[in-house]
């Protein structure tokens, strides 16, 4: 039993185990605590990661902070091609829609509209393609307006004539 001066061992010995005492022969040695030093490595043996240390070494003074993309490799946000966007023709279909053709400009409106958004996302080929139907149908749309208005104008004409021709015997 302990005395009141002497500390309580919570394993029932007399006396606290000692740690800076050498360890018994039969004993294998106790592993390394979590966060314990290590033994440095023989040369040319890979080293450990040190967690909580640096990956990078610190940016020089006036450098950049992050490292540019290796071998010219866009960065995020980037498109992998160079160039402006396609055209998207939205005021032609805007223009063909007031007043031309309702059906075919509403048409090139909605392809004109999804040029950017499909830039943006990456896609050249489908930007490209939308462009493409876009102008497609404003020029359909512009021809069919003249080509209704041309027909509209004969029809007014034609029938214009026939109205002031016509005698009512009055």
């Amino acid at each position: 039993m302990s005395t009141p001066d002497q500390p309580q061992n919570p394993n029932g010995d007399q006396y606290p185990v000692d740690p800076f005492r050498k360890p018994d022969e039969t004993q294998p040695p106790a592993a390394p605590q979590y966060g314990a030093p290590q033994p440095p490595s023989p040369y040319g043996a890979p080293q450990p990661p040190q967690y909580g240390a640096p990956q990078y070494p610190a940016p020089q003074y006036g450098a950049p902070q992050y490292p540019a993309g290796q071998y010219g490799a866009p960065q995020y946000g980037a498109p992998q091609y160079g160039g402006p966007p396609p055209q998207s023709y939205l005021v032609w279909a805007i223009l063909v829609t007031v007043f031309c053709c309702l059906p075919l400009g509403i048409a090139s409106i909605v392809f004109a509209s999804q040029v950017n958004s499909k830039f943006a996302a990456g896609d050249y080929a489908g930007a490209a393609a939308s462009s493409q139907k876009a102008k497609q149908f404003a020029i359909w749309g512009a021809v069919a307006g003249v080509v209704v208005g041309i027909i509209w104008g004969v029809l007014v004409g034609i029938g214009g004539g026939m109205s002031g021709s016509s005698s009512s015997g009055i």
